[in-house]
């Protein structure tokens, strides 16, 4: 009888994981939270309980505290109607900020601030930030002040990131978005080959090898071999990393499609198939390698 509970218990949990990911942040746990208030004032990630199985904590040398990489996530609105599975900006916070950047931390030579930040774009501070992240893109809707904003960061040396956003409906509702921002501009497929799949883990083609679904998708893959997810009635197959070049060849806006590099970041201590098959073999990795490319370039 204990065994059949804790096989039940298994179940109803990985099913749960499965459906709050499914529905983009709508009820669950994690990813998949509810909105809650401190979501809106929080301006570090220490200031939101961990959702998993908790994070690490480290210091800089004294003296050195602002001279670090900072994991800049931003706040943002979400669009309707659009995707009806694509989630909100919390998505996979506080845990996969700060487990990101503890490894960064651990494999290079960046020193990576312990506490991360979370700003909206018409926050002053956004220009002391290189790098802004954004995940669930496939809900975005920037707001008219917005846009200009975006503009001036990325065209003065800021890049952003997407991540954690899967099908045709959600990527149009992305491009769309980034149209307003840069609408000379289109998006431009990288290939394996390209240096930044090398720069400190030599990551391995096809592309594909390099997908991580969600925690639970990820779970199940160790017996249906599948590692995509399905999003609006749409098979979601095919990863791809997408960037858009400045007139120099900087990359300012990178986005990584069918992809959900986020669960790998924060589920990494809830499975030991999903830490050993994605957090360690390709949600950190690619990762890391993007991090390091663009602070580097």
């Amino acid at each position: 009888m204990r065994a059949l509970k804790i096989i039940l218990f298994v179940l109803v949990a990985t099913a749960g994981v499965t459906m709050a990911q499914r529905w983009g942040g709508r009820r669950g746990w994690g990813g998949g939270e509810g909105w809650r208030p401190e979501y809106e004032t929080c301006k570090t990630a220490r200031e939101v309980p961990s959702h998993s199985t908790g994070t690490p904590n480290w210091t800089n040398e004294p003296g050195f505290e602002q001279d670090v990489f900072t994991f800049a996530r931003i706040r943002r609105d979400r669009a309707r109607p659009g995707s009806y599975s694509a989630g909100h900006w919390w998505t996979d916070f506080p845990d996969s900020d700060l487990n990101l950047s503890f490894r960064v931390q651990q494999v290079t030579s960046m020193k990576v601030d312990p506490d991360g930040r979370v700003i909206r774009l018409t926050d002053p501070d956004l220009f002391n930030y290189p790098w802004i992240y954004m995940v669930e893109p496939g809900s975005l809707q920037l707001r008219e002040e917005e846009v200009p904003i975006l503009r001036d960061y990325l065209e003065n040396g800021g890049v952003l990131m997407v991540d954690d956003f899967w099908g045709p409906v959600q990527w149009e509702v992305f491009r769309r978005e980034i149209q307003r921002v840069l609408p000379k501009r289109s998006f431009v497929q990288l290939d394996i080959t390209n240096q930044l799949f090398h720069c400190v883990f030599d990551l391995k083609g096809p592309m594909n090898r390099l997908q991580t679904p969600n925690v639970g998708q990820g779970i199940r893959s160790e017996h249906d071999h599948v590692t995509w997810e399905i999003h609006d009635g749409e098979e979601c197959k095919d990863m791809s990393v997408n960037v858009i070049y400045d007139d120099k060849g900087r990359i300012m806006v990178l986005a990584v499609h069918n992809c959900d590099n986020g669960d790998g970041w924060e589920r990494e201590g809830e499975s030991d198939y999903f830490f050993h098959q994605f957090s360690e073999k390709r949600a950190f990795p690619l990762g890391i390698n993007i991090l390091f490319y663009l602070m580097t370039h």
